[in-house]
């Protein structure tokens, strides 16, 4: 039997560290997966072999924007920084990038969190929306993204 059904699904877990590196806050949830990027994948799917290169997915974005997320979303509502994610393949179909925002990077109450094709513009495949974390000048964030291929 021929079952079509591909599904995306993401989960985000971003810590907020003091300058001691001592964990003073932290959040997850799960996102959603943007139009968009779903476009971006299948893009990635066709032309692989022959540009690899220039179809990455390792940037993650930061923001202040409470806006629920929805598929429709291009862009973090107010994105504060962008850093280029440390990527890795975890057993289970799952597609991993990790970035920290280092202090005096990104500062401000963060309620959002995007993955991003381009270290500026792009393509955004999924974001999410959480309760504030408030990163002072000398803390430090680590967020994790996790895309769910199932």
């Amino acid at each position: 039997m021929f079952n079509p059904v591909f599904k995306l699904s993401g989960y985000w877990r971003a810590e907020l560290r003091g300058p001691d590196g001592a964990l003073k806050d932290s959040r997850a949830g799960s996102n959603v997966i943007c139009d968009n990027g779903k476009e971006f994948l299948a893009s990635y799917l066709y032309s692989a072999t022959a540009a690899a290169s220039t179809f990455t997915m390792r940037y993650i974005g930061i923001g202040t924007d409470a806006t629920a997320e929805a598929a429709s979303n291009t862009a973090l509502g107010t994105e504060v920084a962008r850093h280029t994610g440390t990527v890795s393949y975890l057993s289970g179909q799952i597609f991993q990038v990790k970035a920290t925002f280092a202090a005096g990077t990104g500062t401000g109450s963060v309620v959002e969190y995007g993955l991003f094709s381009s270290s500026t513009a792009g393509t955004m495949l999924a974001r999410d929306t959480e309760a504030a974390i408030n990163k002072g000048a000398l803390d430090s964030l680590t967020v994790t993204a996790q895309i769910t291929i199932s």
